[in-house]
């Protein structure tokens, strides 16, 4: 693999990547796993917090690592959907029109505070998200491969904010929130920004090329029929529960077993067990659920209701040879 040992095996660099991204940020080493997981099959990520614990660090640290190239763009209620997808224009020659790229022209695109922008601007993503292309007059552009969204967004409620459509939000593999660092990470955070505490510069552990024959072998990851129906038992569940109006579409399902495969990846099998499906599950499925009025009255949380079916429907036992 481009940069690293060839003679590593994927549990192996994936511990590397993890671990030099957690040089950058401090505090939350299963938000690094998970988002990792994200990437590695091919999706994208919404992280929900207050501003200032690190989201923006914590992407671009990713970007560094991987060695890819990466634009940020800072929402705000005056961006506008060419400054996400590119436009054309008269080009010098004053004969041919020319398309001037966006900042989705990247493999990692950081859209910091999504919700801030105007619903029009929002969309622009939609199409990058979901076909890894953008269409500006009638002519579709691929995007640079590996592509991925980190996108942040403050909490729902917060001032200038506006909440994102379904359609938008189900784009996203998972949703996380990095909450706040407990006392010692934090203390580690202040030590390094007056410079008290040298930490080692981050090494990069691949490249894109590098990146994308990792996400290969995810794919190839063998999932057992019983993992299936486990999935899609866990998925239609939310379908069908009291406390939910709306439930998990296919995307879903689509979405929690290519994380699976993800887990079983970095953990270094060729397979996938329930454990890979249960610690991603309420990531990559709570954000894609509209509770009942009575639920949101009686203070029902998604991801207590997803707990709830954790619990509720039996895993399969596996015969592993």
């Amino acid at each position: 693999m481009p940069e690293t040992d060839t003679r590593l095996n994927h549990m192996e660099i994936s511990d590397l990547i993890v671990g030099e991204v957690g040089k950058s940020f401090v505090g939350n080493d299963s938000a690094i796993r998970k988002i990792f997981f994200t990437l590695l099959a091919g999706g994208h990520v919404l992280l929900e917090d207050l501003p200032g614990v690190g989201k923006t660090t914590l992407a671009l640290a990713f970007s560094k690592v991987l060695k890819l190239s990466c634009n940020r763009i800072q929402f705000t209620p005056d961006v506008m959907p060419t400054d996400v997808t590119g436009f054309t224009m008269l080009g010098r020659d004053a004969h041919a029109m020319e398309y001037r790229p966006g900042a989705v022209m990247c493999n990692l695109l950081l859209a910091d505070e999504i919700n801030r922008a105007s619903t029009r601007t929002q969309s622009a993503l939609l199409e990058a998200m979901e076909e890894n292309a953008v269409t500006v007059d009638g002519v579709t552009h691929a995007l640079p491969q590996p592509f991925m969204v980190i996108a942040t967004q403050n909490p729902s409620g917060s001032s200038g904010t506006q909440l994102l459509p379904e359609s938008q939000t189900d784009r996203f593999m998972t949703r996380l929130s990095l909450g706040y660092p407990d006392e010692q990470a934090e203390l580690e955070m202040l030590l390094r920004k007056h410079g008290e505490d040298k930490t080692e510069p981050i090494v990069r552990i691949t490249n894109a090329a590098g990146l994308l024959e990792m996400r290969r072998q995810v794919a190839e990851i063998y999932v057992a029929k019983a993992i299936y129906r486990y999935i899609l038992r866990l998925v239609r569940a939310t379908r069908s529960h009291e406390a939910i109006a709306q439930g998990a579409s296919p995307r879903g399902s689509v979405a929690l077993t290519a994380l699976a495969q993800a887990s079983a990846y970095v953990a270094g099998r060729d397979f996938v067990i329930p454990e890979d499906v249960q610690s991603i599950y309420v990531d990559c499925i709570a954000h894609r659920l509209i509770l009942t009025a009575q639920a949101k009255r009686d203070g029902v949380s998604p991801e207590s209701v997803l707990a709830d079916i954790l619990n509720s429907i039996e895993a399969p036992k596996l015969r592993v040879k």
